[in-house]
C-alpha cells in the first residue's frame, strides 16, 4: 500500500474516533443532560464524520486501488494528491473553527473553499489513472 493511502486511511480512522466520541457524548446529553454546552460540537461531529471519515477514506482507497501505470512509461504524479490530503485536512479544521469555535463566517467559508479545492486537486491526480476496459 503506498505511503499516502496510508496517511490519508489513518488520518480517517482518527476522524472516525473523533466523530463518534462527540456522537457518544451528544446521544448520552439526550437522554441525562449535562453539559448543553456540548450541543455546540454537532456541527463537528458532522464535519468529523462526512469530510473525515467517509470522504478521507475514501480518497485513500481510490488512491490506492487506481491503475498507477497507463500509457506512460513512468508512475504518475502523487503531488495533486498530497495537496489534496493537505488541503482536505485544513479545510476540515477551518470548518470546525467557524462553526463549533465561532471563528466566523469567513473560516467556515474559506474552509469549504478549502474542501473543494482538495476535491479538485484530487480529481486532477485521479483523471489520467482511471481507464475503461475498452482501451485495453
Amino acid at each position: 500500500m503506498p505511503r499516502l493511502s496510508r496517511y490519508l486511511i489513518r488520518a480517517a480512522f482518527l476522524y472516525l474516533l473523533l466523530g463518534f466520541t462527540f456522537g457518544a457524548l451528544l446521544l448520552a446529553h439526550k437522554g441525562v443532560p449535562y453539559a448543553p454546552w456540548l450541543w455546540a460540537w454537532r456541527p463537528a461531529h458532522i464535519e468529523f464524520l462526512l469530510m473525515g471519515w467517509i470522504l478521507q477514506l475514501t480518497m485513500g482507497m481510490a488512491f490506492w486501488i487506481l491503475p498507477r501505470f497507463w500509457q506512460q512509461p513512468r508512475r504518475p504524479n502523487e503531488g495533486y494528491a498530497a495537496v489534496a490530503f493537505v488541503l482536505l485536512n485544513l479545510g476540515i479544521w477551518l470548518v470546525v473553527a467557524g462553526t463549533t469555535f465561532r471563528a466566523g463566517n469567513w473560516a467556515l467559508l474559506s474552509g469549504r473553499i478549502v474542501e473543494v479545492g482538495a476535491v479538485l486537486a484530487f480529481a486532477g491526480h485521479a483523471w489520467g489513472r482511471v481507464v475503461s476496459r475498452e482501451g485495453v
